[in-house]
């Protein structure tokens, strides 16, 4: 059991843009912090899930009662691939739990959650009843919010409106892996967990800024990762997308990369009431009894309604019967909503890394 002195209290207050405010104590960060307030359901997995990208410009709550039992792990790189992390940094704006542990037991633990969130600046906010937050961002869908304290003023602040890729992809293209194949992967805020899911099938990686042109490289294979923010927003990735699919290069898609791979076939998005982020997620395979539980983060959906000819959904939540894939007929497009390398999470759906391999 690690002990670590306990800090002073210190006031603080999550006020939504609706009004509500859930006053809580502070620890990580003591500053102030703003944006989409989401709300994850996950039991486990909290170093994962915070720095995994696609949580860019958001607070997070976690609906679990008990946070930070098992502390972090050391941030450990290996040819810039973490190897407990899905990034190299926490991605959230902040979080806020019902109850914060100062202590933690775990083998692998290296440092508290209260030391990690200090390391990387950013707010936590606990003493908070997660329970009727959530309840209100259920009820309401997703709200805009800021935690402040020492009431010092803070805008609010949209995600949605904003290029959140360009703040989580990488600035230089890597490759790894020595495979015959050689995949290339357009980083969107891509997790690391989809890299050692491909390099595990044997094949290099090309891994490419979410703007780079790919124009200039030989590859058998695109995979178009996840990533924060509104699809819409990103009209460049948009038609590089449509250019692999006039010229039929086979194609996956993960969360952020499905919906720019439905826009560029002339499908359209929406955003979610208040969005999917859970590890149990339960889908169904279209025209089938087949069903999977998947890994989810994500705030918007694709419309089946607006897929084009040739282009068929391929999983459908069973929650609110809402899109989670689609395939095209004849040619080697495929993508899904969730996250078939789901870490934390069921592993059940990795199988799509093998689908798409066949495609390639």
């Amino acid at each position: 059991m690690k002990d670590r002195k306990i800090t002073p209290k210190r006031k603080a207050k999550l006020v939504l843009k609706n009004g509500k405010v859930f006053e809580g104590f502070l620890f990580g960060s003591r500053r102030n912090a703003a944006g989409e307030v989401v709300f994850n359901t996950g039991m486990m997995g909290y170093p994962e899930t915070m720095t995994d990208p696609s949580y860019k410009g958001q607070i997070l709550v976690f609906t679990y009662p008990l946070v930070g039992n098992y502390g972090v792990p050391q941030l450990n790189d290996s040819d810039d691939l973490p190897l407990f992390f899905e990034s190299q940094k926490i991605q959230v704006e902040a979080i806020v739990v019902s109850e914060h542990s100062e202590k933690y037991s775990h083998w692998n633990g290296y440092q508290s959650l209260d030391e990690w969130l200090k390391a990387y600046d950013i707010p936590g906010l606990y003493g908070v009843d997660t329970r009727g937050l959530t309840k209100i961002l259920r009820e309401q869908g997703t709200l805009l919010g800021k935690i402040i304290t020492d009431n010092k003023p803070v805008d609010y602040y949209d995600p949605d409106t904003d290029n959140l890729i360009s703040k989580v992809t990488i600035s230089q293209k890597y490759e790894y892996g020595s495979g015959k194949k050689r995949i290339l992967l357009v980083d969107c805020g891509c997790k690391k967990s989809i890299i050692t899911n491909l390099l595990d099938r044997d094949v290099r990686v090309l891994r490419v800024p979410y703007d780079y042109d790919i124009s200039n490289e030989d590859f058998d294979g695109v995979v178009l990762s996840n990533g924060p923010g509104n699809p819409v927003v990103y009209k460049k990735l948009v038609e590089t997308a449509r250019k692999l699919i006039q010229k039929q290069v086979p194609t996956l898609g993960i969360c952020m990369g499905h919906q720019i791979l439905a826009l560029a076939a002339g499908a359209k998005t929406y955003k979610l009431k208040y969005g999917h982020r859970s590890q149990n997620q339960p889908v169904k395979v279209v025209g089938s009894n087949k069903c999977y539980v998947t890994s989810q983060n994500h705030s918007f959906a694709v419309d089946t309604k607006t897929l084009p000819k040739g282009w068929m959904p391929w999983f459908e939540n069973l929650n609110d019967y809402s899109n989670e894939g689609m395939i095209h007929e004849k040619l080697p497009f495929r993508s899904v909503q969730f996250h078939p390398e789901a870490t934390p999470g069921p592993v059940d759906t990795e199988f799509i890394f093998d689908e798409f391999l066949k495609d390639v």
